[in-house]
């Protein structure tokens, strides 16, 4: 099968399309043909390994797996003698292991019947950046109808998940962005918008009873300063922390001092689980989710995909269709 591949870590020149054997799935997983897949923030930290601290899990000297890719969407080829409720045929989305490919392997318990109102292209962008906002809000942020919450990062793959989600919860909805992305923020739904080069979320003017940051880096401090006296910090992700942790020193600071103060500062790392995709699927069907595509590329502009992710050209998320 075509799939893009690294033999090393390091910037998007070391992705390349090769012919590679298509993979075996164990008891457990499902075989999917690929029709797209989603690029995602995860995508560039395998692609570099950074920060270092993630080689743990992706490969110390290089990618324990070759082929690059997370989120998928397309069509049941074959399931494990342990898989239930999925057979070939089933259109499907979720999140597997080497899904810039033709073929990829996926959990079964991280698979999902694809929403009967979206194409794969759609469909290929929502897992693990709606199933990280829906975990966000809902698992670690405890949200509740009528709150005030603020979205850092509002105009990305989570983010946009995220300014949705909290609508559909409720909550008064401000989202952070760049000048040309603000008009995507206002269109999925947010109440408010406020443009960090020229503004300071910050500065007194509002406060929230639940922040979600999103992939940025403002100190614990300006975290604080925004929320209301007892409201929630919620961090995930997180980039420009240094190669070695990332964001996660100030993640491990902000567990440390929750205990201490009346405002509550907590971080997770999102991962895909069925039932999340369900409710997701759900919302999407109802119309109270949409997916917002801002880009595609054919399979063997892959490394441009990820080059333009890096750089923040992307609106909303961008797909890698096979």
């Amino acid at each position: 099968m075509r799939a893009i591949v690294q033999d090393e870590y390091g910037e998007a020149d070391v992705l390349r399309l090769a012919r590679v054997p298509r993979p075996q799935i164990g008891d457990a997983e499902v075989l999917v043909q690929v029709h797209a897949a989603g690029v995602d923030r995860g995508v560039w930290h395998v692609m570099t390994g950074l920060p270092y601290l993630g080689r743990l899990a992706f490969g110390l000297r290089r990618p324990k797996n070759p082929v690059l890719g997370g989120d998928v969407a397309g069509t049941v080829v074959a399931v494990g003698s342990a898989v239930t409720g999925f057979a070939a045929g089933d259109e499907v989305y979720g999140w597997g292991k080497g899904t810039f490919a033709e073929y990829a392997v996926v959990p079964a318990a991280r698979l999902a019947r694809k929403p009967a109102n979206l194409s794969f292209e759609q469909a290929a962008v929502v897992p693990v950046s709606a199933s990280t906002a829906w975990q966000g809000l809902h698992d670690a942020g405890r949200i509740q109808a009528g709150q005030h919450v603020l979205v850092v990062g509002a105009s990305g793959g989570v983010g946009s998940y995220a300014v949705q989600l909290a609508k559909v919860a409720g909550a008064e909805v401000t989202g952070v962005a760049s000048t040309e992305k603000l008009d995507l923020v206002r269109a999925l739904g947010a109440d408010h918008v406020i443009d960090y080069r020229t503004q300071d979320w910050a500065d007194g003017a509002r406060r929230y009873d639940l922040i979600l940051d999103i992939a940025g880096n403002p100190p614990l401090g300006k975290l604080r300063r925004a929320l209301t006296p007892t409201g929630t910090a919620v961090i995930t992700g997180g980039e420009d922390g240094g190669s070695f942790s990332g964001g996660m020193n100030r993640q491990l600071r902000a567990l440390a001092l929750s205990p201490f103060v009346k405002q509550r500062l907590t971080f997770f790392l999102g991962v895909v689980r069925r039932r999340d995709l369900e409710r997701l699927t759900e919302l999407i069907e109802a119309g109270e989710v949409t997916p917002s595509v801002g880009a595609s590329y054919p399979l063997d502009r892959a490394p441009d995909a990820v080059r333009d992710l890096a750089s923040g050209k992307i609106r909303g998320k961008a797909s890698i269709v096979v």
